[in-house]
């Protein structure tokens, strides 16, 4: 096996509450949240290189946002971070080349860099052939990032700690059931912008203007605050027939649930004549990671 290809979803929070900061977390807030995973994939592709060479990250999409900047380190980038991280733990050398193709929304509350992280971890126990689960993954994952663990297996899970702690759930697990009663549940649109927030400077503000009332979402009154065309789409798809309608993590994104297909329509009708979206991707939930081992490089070695 010469390289492997992830294909690794977004994730939503179909609930976020947010308890008091941590010290011994580095200051990181207390949460309980259903994580669900949102089928909007970032690809991920990694390929042995010659030993001693090093690693190489090569970057593509067409909405890359900071991640393109000329200054922007790659080192600092998540799914390089990952990379080390399993090196060490795994005692290899890093002599990999990483290719990442984005259609995530970059700064989003839609965890695309952490998603990144995990498609890189589940890439390269492929590659390297360590075999190891996910329970062996997740405390490497989370190290590096709140929502990494979770994005390691995708679907439902409850996430509690910081958010790393991280509880699987079945589609009937009572939790799961209630949340589809209560309108989360159908097609999924996802109203995106072109416009970042950084998730500290929503928690700043969280801090400072607290939860909304009845919002399963403690970040969206703080998110809203700081990007208030979230506020405008969420009013727009419920009006046009979303049954659920919030802030995704720490935003700008909107998610809007949509019961059935003549909804959909007028939900994406309504954010497009309203102007509150820039982009609008349509995706289904729950979603999980797509592993593909490509062969081929070797098989034409040994013919």
């Amino acid at each position: 096996m010469t390289a492997v290809e992830v294909r690794v979803p977004a994730k939503t929070n179909l609930t976020l509450h947010v308890g008091e900061p941590h010290a011994e977390w580095g200051g990181r807030h207390a949460l309980d949240t259903v994580y669900c995973a949102v089928g909007v994939y970032d690809t991920i592709r990694v390929e042995d290189k010659a030993p001693g060479s090093g690693f190489s990250l090569d970057l593509c999409g067409e909405h890359l946002g900071d991640l393109a900047a000329s200054d922007s380190d790659m080192r600092r980038n998540h799914a390089v971070l990952a990379l080390f991280a399993l090196a060490e733990a795994a005692g290899r050398e890093p002599d990999v080349a990483l290719g990442i193709t984005k259609t995530i929304p970059v700064g989003a509350g839609l965890g695309g860099g952490s998603a990144d992280a995990a498609g890189t971890l589940l890439a390269l126990n492929e590659l390297w052939g360590l075999g190891w689960p996910l329970e062996r993954l997740r405390p490497i994952a989370a190290k590096l990032g709140a929502d990494m663990p979770f994005c390691l297996g995708g679907g439902y899970a409850r996430g509690t700690g910081f958010g790393e702690a991280i509880e699987p759930l079945d589609d009937d697990d009572e939790t799961v059931r209630d949340l589809k009663r209560r309108g989360f549940a159908g097609s999924v649109l996802v109203g995106a912008y072109h416009t970042q927030l950084s998730t500290p400077e929503v928690y700043r503000t969280f801090d400072r203007v607290g939860a909304g009332d009845g919002e399963e979402n403690h970040l969206q009154r703080a998110a809203v605050a700081l990007h208030p065309r979230s506020g405008h789409a969420i009013e727009a798809a419920l009006a046009a027939g979303a049954s659920q309608s919030f802030v995704s993590g720490s935003g700008p994104s909107v998610i809007a649930f949509a019961p059935d297909d003549e909804s959909a329509r007028r939900i994406v009708a309504a954010w497009e004549r309203d102007g509150v979206v820039d982009r609008i991707i349509a995706a289904d939930a729950p979603a999980t990671p797509i592993v593909t081992a490509d062969t081929s490089q070797a098989a034409r070695r040994d013919t």
